[in-house]
């Protein structure tokens, strides 16, 4: 039974390795993110961007990630700039500052997590095409509740 593998996905967050060279970088677009209902004003949350089906949810195969800090607020907006094409977005809150996503002895996450599309998995991590949303213009905005 896979019970939601996510957790080796975003639980062991790293930083994201070298840059790309801006003359191969493709034309990117503006998308805002809001995160909403977080369990902490005050806990870090993680935003992990894929782009890749292959990649979706497997540690250190993220397109990039970001950290946001509340700054005492429930809700925030994260600008960013994409590429166009298919997104995904996977969210963590980490509630004991300990850098990783704790879970419960059949590796179920005890924190706080959410996915681009409200996306709320029961039994298995979700795929990318459950979580996508496509960049295809300016002004995209992708609205996540996290889940408690």
């Amino acid at each position: 039974m896979k019970v939601l593998s996510l957790c080796s996905l975003v639980i062991s967050s790293g930083l994201l390795g070298g840059a790309r060279p801006a003359a191969s970088a493709p034309a990117t677009e503006p998308v805002t993110v809001v995160v909403s209902s977080l369990v902490s004003t005050t806990s870090a949350v993680k935003l992990y961007f894929y782009n890749t089906r292959a990649g979706f949810l497997k540690h250190g195969q993220w397109a990039f990630s970001k950290s946001v800090k509340p700054e005492g607020k429930s809700e925030f907006s994260l600008p960013v700039e994409l590429p166009k094409g298919e997104w995904a977005v996977a969210i963590t809150q980490d509630l004991n500052n300990n850098d990783k996503v704790d879970k419960n002895f059949l590796g179920i996450p005890t924190e706080p997590y959410a996915f681009s599309n409200n996306v709320r998995p029961t039994l298995a991590a979700p795929g990318f095409d459950e979580c996508k949303f496509v960049v295809d213009g300016p002004g995209k905005v992708v609205s996540i509740v996290l889940k408690d």
